[in-house]
């Protein structure tokens, strides 16, 4: 009988995990940055969506229509319900690769997302990948890939080998996969305590270890414990991509588009001598000691003219999705902790604290007289946005039209919410994508749309459904016990979320 999950990991879910990176929208501020023309996104699609959670906010938060797969039955089980809840929701199947990808009624692309999945898929999948690419990306249209590579993943290599050796050949029979990967686990930190050589001439692989041992055991068996496992060069991937007449536009990594927060001017003059791309990119991530690439191509890139560049940006709609007073002016970089300068973040964040909607023309126009100029403004947005704490905005009548799509995936999510804390992120029709929700901010919405006014009214709706679950609430890893310190908990709280998140989450049409 043939094994339907070709080596992968499949008898346990994935994560649920909201990824904007795979949001067209996001693109568009890095395409600038890079100088390139905009496309319009109309049609995308999510190779191995997971549980499907992006590509559902995706699909109901815009008016792109969103097509996908995954083939692990139980995860796509998931995300068509999710879609379900969507009137024109994304189409979402179960099908392998070389099923979906052969498909004769699929539309052309405007957006394709590869997130993460191609680092654990076999050659051949691969192949199946970049010819789809190929046929069903449009000219003009963006390619969003992630990829572990090397020379960042260089040393983990071996030990990953190791680990999946001892996961075959250690493991007691019938242990599960997480027993395996605990198992795993738990063997490298008893080898490398002995000191062997190559822990001495690869000292970073015990913080990469003790990383390891906090993580998610889901992740780590999908990450990890896969027949393949490939980390990749950029050269490489430019060479795969080549066929499907990709051209590389710029990183998916907001920081890594300024190259003076993560490289020493020494580092800029040298890559400033090297005219090819590609080489110059894997020069980059020889200095950078890059180990995940997140990356936009394009089919048939085209540069802006200045005048065009200014035009487009300056209309670019922008909002903040943060408390403005929960925004550190610091950001962290390769070189160390960077401070933003006061003097252009601060009237930005001031102005935009309202969370209204705004171009990036607009906020030009009202801080005109701080001297602030456009380039500014860019770097601006992108930092903030890298923070989180800055999104791309939709046109109005588009977050109109969407708001009921997403209030009834969002009823579907906070429905989930009584149960687990899986999923952390809805979706919003002005950003077009998925905002930072826990758990307990959920229960409190949940409360809210049954009419409840006040923070005590929302604490106490939290702790009776979580006493119903029979879950307790744990502070500074001390469990908290009976419903007095339980309650206490929740309405505190809940008086921190009237006061810095519910304004948020209404102006951005979540509430």
């Amino acid at each position: 009988m043939t094994d339907w999950t070709s080596g992968y990991v499949a008898d346990i879910g994935y994560t649920y995990g909201y990824y904007d990176l795979v949001n067209p929208l996001r693109a568009k501020l890095a395409l600038l940055k890079a100088g390139l023309v905009l496309p319009e996104i109309a049609t995308a699609c999510e190779l191995g969506f997971g549980q499907g959670l992006s590509v559902n906010i995706h699909g109901a938060a815009s008016t792109t229509k969103w097509y996908g797969t995954d083939f692990n039955p139980s995860q796509a089980g998931y995300a068509q319900e999710l879609a379900a809840n969507i009137a024109d929701g994304p189409q979402l199947f179960d099908q392998s690769f070389a099923e979906f990808c052969s498909r004769t009624d699929l539309p052309d692309f405007d957006f394709i997302a590869v997130h993460g999945i191609w680092s654990w898929i076999s050659d051949e999948n691969r192949a199946i990948i970049v010819d789809f690419v190929q046929r069903k990306l449009k000219v003009g249209g963006v390619l969003y890939i992630s990829y572990n590579t090397q020379p960042g993943f260089a040393a983990m290599i071996p030990v990953r080998d190791l680990m999946t050796q001892h996961a075959a050949i250690m493991a007691p029979p019938g242990a599960g996969v997480l027993a395996k990967v605990d198992g795993a686990l738990a063997f490298t930190n008893k080898l490398m305590a002995t000191n062997p050589a190559f822990g001495l001439a690869n000292p970073q692989i015990a913080e990469r270890l003790k990383k390891l041992e906090s993580q998610d055991r889901h992740y780590l068996a999908h990450e990890y414990f896969n027949r393949d496992w490939l980390p990749m060069s950029f050269a490489d991937m430019a060479g795969l991509l080549s066929p499907a007449k990709l051209d590389f536009a710029c990183s998916a990594a907001y920081t890594e588009l300024l190259p003076g927060l993560n490289l020493t001017p020494e580092q800029q003059a040298l890559l400033g001598e090297i005219p090819d791309a590609v080489f110059r990119q894997s020069i980059v991530d020889f200095m950078t000691n890059q180990q995940f690439r997140r990356d936009y191509w394009v089919k048939g890139k085209r540069g802006l003219q200045a005048i065009e560049y200014a035009e487009q940006l300056r209309a670019l709609r922008v909002v903040l999705c943060e408390h403005a007073g929960a925004i550190q002016l610091t950001v962290k970089t390769l070189l160390g902790e960077r401070a933003l300068t006061d003097v252009i973040y601060k009237p930005i964040i001031d102005l935009l604290s309202d969370h209204a909607v705004r171009t990036i023309g607009d906020i030009e126009q009202a801080l005109s007289s701080r001297g602030i100029v456009l380039t500014q403004l860019h770097e601006a947005c992108l930092l903030l946005a890298h923070k989180g704490a800055l999104a791309i905005a939709q046109e109005p009548s588009i977050a109109n039209l969407r708001r009921p799509q997403t209030d009834r995936l969002n009823q579907r999510l906070l429905r989930q919410a009584r149960g687990g804390g899986e999923v952390s992120a809805l979706a919003s029709p002005v950003t077009g994508g998925g905002v930072t929700v826990g758990r307990f901010q959920q229960l409190f919405i949940s409360a809210i749309a049954e009419g409840k006014q006040q923070p005590s009214e929302w604490a106490h709706y939290a702790w009776q459904v979580l006493k119903a679950s029979q879950q307790t609430i744990r502070k500074l890893d001390v469990a908290l016990v009976g419903d007095e310190e339980n309650l206490a908990e929740l309405s505190s709280q809940a008086i921190e979320f009237r006061d810095l998140r519910l304004p948020l989450l209404r102006a951005l049409g979540i509430v």
